[in-house]
This record gives C-alpha cells, sequence and structure tokens, in this order.
C-alpha cells in the first residue's frame, strides 16, 4: 500500500510539473508571436525576364509556391508584379529585416526543399534574372508597406490597381541631395492621387550571398506609388512626363528616369486596398 500511494505522489507531480510546462511555453510562444510583417530595411527589387509568351505560367508557379515560404524563414514579397510595356516583364520585390538576414535567409531558400523541388521549372521559364537592385529605404519610415495577404474570400477578384515605379540614375554621392530636391515632385505623385509605397536608394555592401547577383552600375534612387485604376494612370502620368524637365534640371542624374506602370498579380501585397 506504501509503495502504491508513493507511485500515485509521483505520478501527480509528474503531471503537475507537466502541466505547468506546458502552460509556461505556451504563453511563452504567445508572448513571442510577431509576424514582424514591418520594418523591412534591405529590399531587393527584381526585374526578370520571362521567356515569350510564358508569364503568365511563371505567375501562377510563383504565386501558388514561394510567398508563404519566404514569410515562413523571416523574410517577405511585398510586391509581385507585371510590367506592362514589357510582356515578358516579372519584376517583385523582396524586404529583409537586416542585410545579415539576406545571406542567411536567401541560403535557407534555395538550399530548402520548396526551391529544390520547383527550381527546374522555373528556371526553365526565366531567360534573365540579373537586373536586380539592392536597396533600403531613403529613411526608415520610407519602406515598402508590407499589405495584408490578398484574402481569397473578401477579394475574389485578386489584387487590383496599378503600382508605378520611376527609377532615377543617380551622379555617385548624390542620392541624397537629388531625394532632397525631388520631394516636391514626390508631393505632386500624391497630389494626383498616387499612394507613396516607398522610397528607395541603393544600399552600397559587398555581395553576401555571392549566387544571387545584384547591379553595381551606379546609385539608384527607386520612388514607388499605388493608384487606384487606369483612369487615375492617366491623370498621373502627365505629371510625371512634366516633372522630368525640373528632375533633369537638377544636374545630378546620369540619364533619364524610367517610368514602370506595373500591374499585381493575383496574390500581390502591393496593390490598390479601400
Amino acid at each position: 500500500m506504501l509503495r502504491f500511494l508513493l507511485r500515485v505522489l509521483c505520478l501527480i507531480a509528474v503531471c503537475n510539473l507537466t502541466a505547468g510546462q506546458t502552460k509556461q511555453i505556451t504563453g511563452q510562444a504567445l508572448v513571442e508571436h510577431n509576424p514582424r510583417l514591418s520594418d523591412f530595411q534591405v529590399i531587393e527589387f527584381r526585374r526578370y525576364t520571362i521567356k515569350e509568351g510564358q508569364r503568365k505560367r511563371f505567375t501562377q508557379y510563383f504565386d501558388t509556391y514561394f510567398p508563404e515560404a519566404f514569410q515562413q524563414l523571416g523574410t517577405i514579397v511585398a510586391g509581385s508584379l507585371l510590367e506592362r510595356q514589357n510582356q515578358s516583364g516579372f519584376t517583385w520585390i523582396r524586404g529583409f529585416h537586416t542585410f545579415d538576414d539576406r545571406a542567411v535567409l536567401n541560403g535557407a531558400f534555395y538550399y530548402g526543399s520548396v526551391w529544390n523541388e520547383h527550381r527546374n521549372t522555373m528556371t526553365d521559364l526565366i531567360t534573365n534574372a540579373d537586373n536586380v537592385m539592392l536597396l533600403r529605404p531613403l529613411s526608415p519610415e520610407r519602406g515598402v508597406p508590407v499589405l495584408p495577404a490578398v484574402d481569397p474570400v473578401t477579394e475574389p477578384n485578386g489584387a487590383q490597381g496599378v503600382v508605378v515605379a520611376q527609377v532615377f540614375g543617380v551622379k555617385a554621392n548624390s542620392v541624397e541631395d537629388f531625394a532632397k530636391q525631388a520631394e516636391t515632385i514626390f508631393a505632386s505623385y500624391r497630389a494626383a492621387g498616387a499612394r507613396e509605397a516607398g522610397v528607395l536608394v541603393t544600399l552600397d555592401v559587398t555581395n553576401n550571398f555571392s549566387q544571387l547577383p545584384f547591379r553595381t552600375d551606379g546609385q539608384f534612387l527607386v520612388w514607388l506609388g499605388v493608384l487606384k485604376d487606369n483612369q487615375m494612370l492617366e491623370g498621373f502620368t502627365p505629371v510625371a512626363d512634366r516633372s522630368l524637365t525640373s528632375l533633369t534640371a537638377t544636374g545630378l542624374l546620369r540619364g533619364a528616369p524610367e517610368l514602370i506602370v506595373l500591374d499585381p498579380t493575383p496574390r500581390s501585397r502591393l496593390r490598390w486596398l479601400p
């Protein structure tokens, strides 16, 4: 009887200890839960050329397999977009919290099971993936916003709106000066209805993941905006065209700015939201 009672007491003690540990772990997990869907200070602006006639297939594969795979690791696909003027152009924006994260998380993804399962399918559809700019927000609050994931119930037609990206090649050591002089122009874009979605400048660092090269042909500033629809785009385009004279007059550019009009893919986070 004494042995039996001792065993019962031991069992109760173990159960209480296990319950306490489980409660502690669960509580800790709830406290620590943080998807960190903001403060991405390192941005890859990736412009791919897809095989002629294959962009729709590439988009379907990309949207299906990769956004959550990246997010689970701690990086983010902030936007996935189709260039209007180039039917083979696919642009996507990837964010990292830190530059060190870029090496660690790219390694985790490109040596991981998701990419290795679909690598051949994807790479067979790409003819060029080297047009990549490594960027940082001009200031911490002007990074690319990570909007909520597209809701398949409330957004049955997928991502809507029009995204515009204006790319400026800036002379060496002139990015900050150019950004200051361009502020009145960016204000006119917002006045035309565009929601600013980032002002990004070249991140001047040595590549820490050599398998993914990025451009080193000079400094850039990229302005991103989101428009509601084509009607708003018609009002925005003349404003952007008129800005070219004053922006060129700064004497800080290496060439004419490039205005890229982009349509969000069905699952693009970067889009127009009411």
